[in-house]
């Protein structure tokens, strides 16, 4: 069976796809969640080639907002791995960095409800955390996100993509049309850049919050075409 390596954004950790997990464990996967340490791009990369080497292929690697731009450099030279899913996620094209990509087109709710701390990292004002991320979720669900989030590193945003495996691998993209984070317009303008095969949720910018049961199971739909 195709494993699921899943990998998460700012702001975040994979606690964020703890629900998702349970789904695709009751579906007879064995998914598999990255912790990045949200310090470097660099970083970040290696955790998930790290994470890719504990696990046995084939792979559909996943991820979520800055986990696209993650995976998109992770991937490469990784034969393991058969496709890419990207959920509400960050795509970039060579030399392309995310704060590129964000400031594309007006319609974020960002940078107003982020918080700077003293030695340099950023986080999302936790009352404001559920609106900005997942308005659709069980406030109870969102709350905990809130309190378990990552601090991100200032300009981690900044690190320019090298060549993006989705030229060489099948993509899938789950837009999510109610995201206050990533403009769905950028988010379509992205998938068919890549000529991603596309669906569209009318969900916020985490639909593993708001919608854990339908995204494992569209994960797994995934893994069948493979």
């Amino acid at each position: 069976m195709t494993t699921i390596v899943l990998v998460h954004g700012l702001w975040s950790d994979g606690s964020c796809w703890s629900e998702t997990i349970t789904e695709l464990q009751a579906l007879g996967h064995a998914p598999v969640a990255a912790q990045l340490p949200l310090e470097t791009m660099e970083h970040d990369i290696a955790t998930v080639r790290r994470t890719l080497s504990t696990v046995d292929g084939p792979v559909l690697l996943v991820g979520w907002s800055y986990g696209g731009a993650v995976i998109t450099n992770a991937a490469r030279g990784q034969d393991k791995v058969q496709a890419l899913s990207y959920i509400a996620a960050f795509m970039p094209d060579e030399g392309e960095s995310v704060s590129d990509i964000a400031h594309r087109r007006p319609g974020s709710v960002l940078p107003e409800p982020l918080r700077i701390t003293e030695d340099g990292h950023s986080y999302i004002d936790r009352p404001s955390y559920g609106t900005v991320i997942a308005a659709d979720a069980p406030t109870g669900r969102t709350a905990l996100a809130s309190a378990v989030q990552k601090f991100a590193r200032l300009g981690i945003d900044g690190s320019p993509s090298g060549k993006p495996a989705w030229r060489d691998l099948p993509s899938y993209y789950l837009v999510a049309s109610d995201d206050r984070v990533l403009p769905a317009a950028t988010q379509h303008e992205l998938a068919s850049r890549a000529g991603a095969e596309t669906a569209e949720w009318a969900t916020g910018h985490g639909p593993m919050f708001a919608r854990p049961t339908e995204l494992a199971a569209y994960l797994d739909g995934i893994t069948k075409e493979l």
